[in-house]
């Protein structure tokens, strides 16, 4: 993984953080991210977490997760699957990278106006006997 710094020198290759679902949270994910100092929030699967219980003191300590930083992870993807329901979007069609960043802010801008209607929602007359 590289991250281009806005200035000169050379990218950095350590993220700050990763925000991944159950699929990622393998030992050997893990670790490689322990090595590389970065910090993850990652919930531990239903079979790790029995494999750690039946261990008893031997099984270690459940590693940390941050359930806010996680909700914010699902927030994002949520947002991205949203954007895959255009097509244009989805499959990319447009070949400069000016083209297809407009594509993604008129998306971004039709989702929000769909989330979000002008004008209020009509309430329902009050019942009268």
């Amino acid at each position: 993984m590289r991250v281009n710094r806005p200035g000169p020198g050379r990218p950095r290759s350590r993220l700050d953080g990763l925000a991944g679902d159950r699929a990622y949270s393998s030992k050997a994910n893990r670790r490689i991210l322990r090595t590389r100092r970065t910090r993850c929030t990652i919930p531990e699967r239903g079979d790790q977490k029995a494999n750690r219980r039946r261990r008893g003191s031997t099984g270690g300590r459940p590693p940390d997760f941050d359930r806010e930083a996680y909700r914010r992870r699902n927030r994002v993807e949520r947002l991205m699957n949203r954007r895959k329901q255009y097509r244009a979007l989805a499959t990319r069609y447009d070949k400069l990278a000016t083209t297809f960043r407009a594509t993604v802010r008129i998306v971004d801008i039709l989702i929000r106006l769909r989330a979000r209607p002008d004008r209020p929602t009509q309430q329902d007359p009050p019942n009268t006997p």
